[in-house]
């Protein structure tokens, strides 16, 4: 698997490449591999921490089971400075909110699959990237996502 690392506000990334798709974005350091994938990825990684309204337009692959794919798939429908909650996506989805809190908590692509956006019904809910809950409300506040939190 190709990666590269990517200092962001919110602690170093790699970003996972594999036959031509993203396949995993995760707060740790090592990558050093280039190839035009990872390059196009780090260019919308940083514009999106520059300005969140960038989006992300890049080949994505969740290789995981059909139900996390289906989780990811819901939360990349989630636009930017929304959220949704867990019972939001459960209905969506015919499951329990809890089956989407594990969904949420597996996502392999977080930051660009927004899972940060998917929220408790009475709060934030949790959050398994580095810096925890911290850096969930780091990027809500970035999304300004509705004055929800802020």
């Amino acid at each position: 698997m190709l990666q590269i690392t990517v200092d962001t506000p919110t602690g170093p990334m790699t970003l996972s490449e594999d036959d031509g798709a993203i396949v995993r974005a995760e707060w740790e350091s090592g990558g050093r591999d280039d190839t035009p994938l990872l390059r196009e990825a780090t260019a919308q990684l940083l514009a999106y921490f520059e300005d969140p309204t960038t989006g992300f337009d890049l080949p994505l692959r969740v290789e995981a089971s059909a139900f996390q794919q289906a989780v990811c798939d819901a939360m990349l429908g989630i636009p930017l400075g929304e959220t949704k909650t867990y019972g939001e996506l459960s209905k969506a989805l015919g499951v329990p909110a809890q089956a989407i809190g594990q969904g949420c908590g597996g996502n392999p692509i977080p930051v660009i699959i927004p899972c940060h956006r998917v929220l408790g019904a009475d709060g934030l809910g949790g959050f398994s990237g580095r810096g925890g809950v911290e850096t969930k409300v780091w990027l809500l506040k970035h999304e300004r996502a509705g004055g929800l939190l802020i």
